[in-house]
């Protein structure tokens, strides 16, 4: 009887072949997810104000359109102050100031530092339309002195979403009963964000603002993450947890757009992840830290959505389980007959 377990455990065994194949389309899986989306990146409509004349304004729209097509999307304003407004807003990205004399390029590194690059090669472009004339730069919302590049905020990203999955998967492991688990991420939530929020801010100067606004951003996201996977994972066990994690991984991860801007992702690509927790949390860390909240509306809004979600579904869970445990009791009280 005992030889005979080895040989049925060997059997259940997948081939080699299998167990190579599998993890040859995982690695394809995660190279495709995370280097597609840097790779493509290009402005798409990205959101820019041209201040002039409207003859000028035209006559710019058409150049851009000729030299990156689908690139731009342009929204007159009447002068400099409203460009600087609009960028304050978050309504645009930056702005190109017409004015003959000192023409004026005005970017806001802290909203995209990639973004704020293509927009400074664009004072090259008016310097070569215009001989003589140089076109002046100005940051008009800046990244931090400490991390002028927005590396922290960048490399933030991926801890973020390992936060969550891993509190999710822990509390899962780790914690009986359900409700202990829902009480254990949200504390997590608050415990992690500060800690995270401190470094980022305090330590690498990445974010700056309020500290406890931040945190309470950082907060949001690895509640909406770990609440999520619980309640899949109480709903569908361990298919639920690993489902929710690639998600968040593959998807939420690398479309962010924290890198770069949603709009320099492929097309759609980028309004995808602005649904996700990950990009949602992106956009509204950059709100909060650098621009006093404004264009933080929608992403707390997605952020919202997550938890509800994650709370729905642990409800559902918790629902399952009690019918479970019903049908159990009856059954183990019935009785036995022979």
């Amino acid at each position: 009887m005992s030889t005979d377990q080895p040989a049925t455990a060997e059997r259940r065994r997948p081939p080699v072949a299998v167990v190579v194949t599998l993890l040859t389309a995982v690695l394809t899986v995660l190279l495709i997810a995370f280097a597609w989306p840097a790779a493509r990146s290009e402005p798409r409509d990205l959101p820019l104000a041209v201040a002039g004349p409207a003859p000028a304004v035209a006559q710019v729209q058409g150049s851009l359109e000729k030299a990156m097509p689908g690139g731009f999307e342009i929204t007159a304003v009447p002068d400099r102050a409203a460009a600087v407004r609009a960028i304050e807003d978050r309504d645009v990205y930056g702005a190109i100031v017409l004015d003959p004399q000192a023409p004026e390029v005005l970017t806001a590194s802290a909203g995209g530092p990639a973004v704020a690059q293509i927009l400074t090669q664009l004072s090259s472009r008016i310097a070569a339309q215009n001989p003589g004339v140089q076109a002046k730069v100005t940051d008009v919302v800046p990244l931090p002195a400490d991390d002028p590049r927005g590396s922290g905020l960048a490399a933030g990203a991926l801890p973020l979403v390992l936060g969550g999955i891993l509190g999710a998967a822990l509390l899962t492991q780790l914690v009986q009963g359900g409700g202990r688990r829902m009480a254990g991420a949200l504390a997590y939530a608050v415990t992690g964000a500060l800690a995270l929020a401190a470094v980022l801010q305090f330590w690498l100067g990445s974010f700056e603002g309020n500290y406890f606004a931040n945190a309470g951003v950082i907060a949001l996201s690895i509640a909406a993450i770990s609440l999520t996977l619980l309640g899949l994972e109480w709903l569908l066990g361990a298919a639920g947890l690993g489902l929710g994690a690639a998600v968040m991984m593959l998807l939420g991860n690398p479309l962010s757009g924290l890198t770069s801007a949603p709009e320099m992702l492929p097309s759609g690509w980028g309004a995808l992840g602005q649904l996700l927790p990950p990009g949602a949390a992106g956009t509204a860390l950059r709100s909060v830290s650098f621009f006093d909240g404004a264009g933080a509306g929608k992403p707390f809004v997605v952020l919202g959505c997550w938890i509800a979600l994650g709370l729905v579904l642990c409800g559902l869970g918790a629902a399952r389980s009690r019918a479970k445990s019903v049908v159990r009791g009856r059954h183990e009280a019935s009785p036995v007959t022979v």
